[in-house]
């Protein structure tokens, strides 16, 4: 059977820096394994369809807009998954249990994205506010200023951890806190490997 985790953090935490190591671990075990980046899927149709012509736009959309794009990329997640990995492997999505957006955050993972993906495990990466924002100063790649101020970082965290449980309820999925200390990268990964093959 195909185990579905959901490694969730908000920008800058190091949740794509802790997942790209948990796989390698896991790959050493022999374990099958993909990662989807859920931002990914939904940036692809975001674009196809012209609404946006970059990644960060996203969050700017309307709600509908937002809703349909959801649905969209939970469907084709899973669907890519069990063609790559069949029945037996580890199928991770990268992605954010609350959203920053002009209309106010919104849920990563409502209802009908988390019962779509149906995770056993929902992971939250954390760090302290003040080593995110240090990170997120040094990725020139990305435009993140709602996202630079400590004290809001430090309120978003919150909400993002309180959205990751409420999705996890509708599941059932557990709800695992991983803290990435700087430079415990490794140890982060290991966290996480070992809750995953304790499913």
């Amino acid at each position: 059977m195909l185990k579905v985790v959901i490694a969730t953090g908000v920008p800058g935490v190091g949740k794509t820096t802790v997942t790209t190591k948990a796989v390698e671990i896991l790959k050493e075990k022999g374990v099958k394994v993909k990662v989807s980046n859920f931002g990914d899927y939904m940036f692809k149709v975001a674009k196809e369809r012209g609404w946006v012509e970059h990644r960060d736009e996203m969050r700017k959309l309307n709600l509908s807009q937002q809703r349909e794009l959801q649905a969209l990329a939970a469907k084709a997640i899973v669907e890519d998954a069990k063609k790559e990995l069949g029945d037996d492997g580890v199928l991770i999505v990268d992605t954010h249990a609350a959203i920053n957006t002009p209309t106010g955050v919104w849920p990563g993972l409502p209802k009908h994205v988390v019962e779509g993906l149906n995770p056993a495990i929902i992971f939250v990466i954390e760090a302290s506010p003040e080593e995110i924002a240090a990170r997120q100063a040094k990725d020139v790649g990305r435009v993140r200023k709602d996202y630079s101020d400590v004290e809001f970082l430090r309120r978003f965290m919150e909400f993002a951890r309180n959205s990751a449980i409420a999705s996890a309820v509708l599941v059932g999925a557990a709800v695992n806190v991983v803290y990435n200390r700087e430079g415990a990268v490794e140890e982060a990964a290991k966290k996480v490997v070992e809750a995953i093959e304790k499913i």
